[in-house]
């Protein structure tokens, strides 16, 4: 059933008249998901909302990069970059490795790239800002 009410004085980006189409509206309930998955969402993108960490995973999209290199390149200092990529690798956007005292970094996977070559695409830029280098295949943790 739809309920309908005019409404005086709305807004011009808000309907006119209330109109709750209740099956639309349940069968949507329906459909959500559980309320901690969102939190994760949420928090991803919060991470990718700080420039630093954006310009820190867009870097990444080329190479690996040690976290001396990543410091030098995003302009802040090595603590700096140690804990920006301590979230990033925390929320899965992030891997790294040691060779011997060096440790090394890349995105964790393709779908972390897809989400920057994307937003950088709505914003009307390439995803090509920084040459790319193919990622690595999933699952494959060794780069």
């Amino acid at each position: 059933m739809t309920t309908r009410r005019r409404r005086p004085g709305a807004e011009p980006d808000t309907c006119q008249v209330r109109c709750v189409n209740e099956a639309d509206v349940a069968r949507m309930r329906g459909r959500l998901l559980p309320s901690s998955l969102y939190a994760e969402l949420a928090a991803l993108f919060d991470a990718l909302a700080d420039p630093t960490r954006a310009r820190i995973v867009h870097v990444l999209l080329s190479q690996e990069m040690c976290t001396c290199d990543l410091a030098a390149v995003v302009g802040v200092s090595e603590p700096s970059v140690s804990q920006h990529l301590r979230l990033l690798r925390t929320l899965r956007l992030v891997r790294f490795r040691r060779a011997g005292k060096v440790v090394y970094y890349s995105l964790d996977d393709g779908h972390v790239a897809d989400l920057v070559r994307i937003g950088l695409s709505h914003l009307g830029h390439s995803g090509e800002v920084i040459p790319l280098a193919p990622l690595p295949a999933l699952g494959d943790r060794s780069a």
